[in-house]
């Protein structure tokens, strides 16, 4: 396998005097000539800077995978002029271009499954690894930077999600997210290991 993972900013969510500073996880998926971003988020230096880091450009990225339309994990989607975006069950390409997504466009090793709750939009991206099977899955778990990252079961079903549209579907999310995953890389938080 040569899938590669890789967190290109841990996402973030901090109270300021008058103003939230928040950006989204975004996550580099490597596989030979296939680079994807999860979720460009909104800090548009540090997420250059992280792309600078793994030797890429903006120009080098094929698609841009959006696990939802909240502008604090997609603001930065167009800056990535040559990839085509990943939204829901389609493709979007900047020639203004829309089509449905097929089954394994990615390759046999990325599953993108259906997460509602946070939104009813949501998608979590499963990545096959040497490692074990990696979710990348947002806002189905996050956490704000003044909140303790609880990962036992119970906390993690119960976690309250002020933003939530379903909480019933987002609880049934999270069980199907906790039966698939090895690892976890939540919107907003670090990465964890799920205790099966």
């Amino acid at each position: 396998m040569t899938l590669k993972v890789k967190i290109l900013i841990e996402g973030y969510l901090k109270e300021e005097e008058d103003y939230e500073s928040v950006s989204s996880t975004t996550v580099l998926i490597r596989d030979g000539k296939l680079k994807i971003i999860v979720d460009p988020g909104m800090n548009r230096k540090l997420l250059i800077e992280s792309l600078k880091k793994e030797k890429l450009k903006l120009e080098d990225i094929n698609y841009v995978i959006l696990s939802h339309y909240h502008l604090d994990h997609s603001l930065l989607t167009g800056i990535f002029v040559n990839a085509n975006v990943l939204y829901a069950g389609d493709i979007y390409s900047f020639d203004g271009r829309i089509k449905e997504r097929k089954e394994n466009i990615l390759g046999e090793d990325i599953e993108i499954i259906k997460t509602p709750g946070h939104n009813s939009d949501c998608r979590t991206i499963l990545v096959k690894t040497d490692k074990g099977v990696i979710a990348i899955c947002q806002d189905v778990f996050w956490w704000g930077d003044n909140e303790e990252q609880k990962t036992d079961e119970k906390s993690l079903l119960e976690h309250d999600d002020p933003y939530a549209t379903d909480k019933e579907k987002l609880k049934q999310s999270r069980k199907l997210i906790l039966e698939k995953a090895d690892y976890i890389i939540p919107g907003h938080g670090k990465m964890f290991k799920v205790k099966k």
